[in-house]
Parts: C-alpha cells; structure tokens; sequence
C-alpha cells in the first residue's frame, strides 16, 4: 500500500514516514499544497495524510480540488486544529476521517487501516490509471466530471490495459484475453477496438493515451499535452 504525507513540517513528515514504513507502507511525502496536489494527481496512491495548514496552497483547497477532479483515494487529515467548525469543514470538502496533533501512532495506523477496510468495497469497482477511471458496475469511463459508456469489448479491452499501464501488450496476448482464441475474430479487430478506445478518451479529453509500439503492438501511457 503506498501512502502521501503532505506536511509542511518536515520532521513531522519525517516521524509520519517512519512510522509507516515501520508498518509495512510505502510512504511519498509534499511539503506544500502544490506539490502535494501534482503528486496525486501524476501517482496513484492508496491514501493521503493532509494538513491543514500548508504553504502554497491550503489543505481543504487541496482537497476540493482533489474531489471536484472526481479522484476518491481516502484522505485522512491531519491537524493541530480541533475545533468542531474545523472539523465540519474538513469532511464537507471530502476528507474520509479526522486526526487532531499531536497523535499516537497506533491510533493513526489504526485509522488507516479502517480507512482502507471501508473503502476496498468501493475501490474494487473501480479500475485507476493516470487521469482516468473506469467504473467496472456501469462500464462508464471517467476522467473528472465528464465520462462516457463503454461497449462490452471496448471494456474489456481498456481494464486490461489500465491493469498493465505502461507494459507493452502484444496483439495475441489482447485477443487472447478479451477475445479468447476460441472466438473467430478479424484479424483487424484489435485495431479497430483501439480505434474506439482511443475516440472514447479524446471525447472526455484524457492525458492518457494507447501509444502504437510498431511492430510489437500497444502500451497505455500517460501523455501530457504542452
């Protein structure tokens, strides 16, 4: 399980890595908003530990930004705030949970792992890769606010390659994964679905992309356009 701190104070964030390293987490730390902002957005992490007070940009504006993109990873906010009103604010922006400082660290491992446990219902029906998100119950691909339905095979075929992001698949490995050599397809029948795929993610304006690899055949990658 990976895990961003994001916390100006880097000794604090120094102690929280620690900590969960000890506990068997892989650990990324941002020392502001804007950073920690780039970092969830670019990476895929299983959880965030936020602060509150961050240069750069604020944790709660952090968070309604995170949350207005439409991404869903738990966010556990960590603060020396403790006033109620603080609280409010912090879960109505979209945090899962609230840890006032200073904390023990059992607590705070304990409040991940509840966390996680809440929300694995959740994160199986959804597939992640880069900026995008494909809902396995409604077969809807998602990037932010915007999203679009996909065909049975059209599916089947971007699951498997957001579950291989970045790795080269070959045309034989894809037909026998969503076709199955049983099935009597077109020997252009991958072209054409990558055809579709591609259509589907320039309609909801996707960084992500299936690159051509002439001659071996397609990788899923992340494109940033200038």
């Amino acid at each position: 399980m990976r895990i961003l701190i994001i916390e100006d104070e880097k000794e604090m964030a120094e102690g929280i890595k620690g900590i969960l390293q000890k506990a068997g987490y892989e650990a990324d730390m941002a020392g502001d908003g804007l950073a920690g902002m780039d970092m969830i957005m670019n990476c895929q992490y299983d959880l965030v530990l936020l602060d509150l007070m961050l240069p750069m940009m604020s944790g709660l504006r952090l968070l309604e930004n995170v949350r207005e993109r439409g991404i869903a990873t738990p966010v556990i906010i960590l603060t020396a705030k403790s006033q109620t009103e603080d609280k409010i604010k912090g879960l109505d922006c979209g945090a899962d949970d609230y840890l006032i400082k200073p904390f023990d660290a059992g607590e705070l491992l304990a409040r991940i792992r509840a966390r996680m446990r809440n929300n694995d219902e959740v994160r199986r029906d959804v597939v992640y890769a880069y900026d995008i998100q494909l809902d396995r119950s409604t077969y809807k691909l998602r990037k932010e606010a915007k999203s679009i339905k996909l065909s049975n095979k059209e599916f089947l075929l971007l699951e498997y390659f957001m579950l291989n992001r970045g790795i080269i698949l070959t045309r034989e490995m894809i037909i026998s994964r969503v076709w199955g050599f049983d099935e009597d397809i077109e020997y252009n029948s991958v072209d054409v679905y990558v055809s579709f795929l591609r259509k589907k993610l320039g309609f909801i304006k996707a960084d992500t992309a299936i690159v051509t690899k002439k001659g071996v055949g397609y990788s899923l990658e992340e494109q940033k356009h200038g």
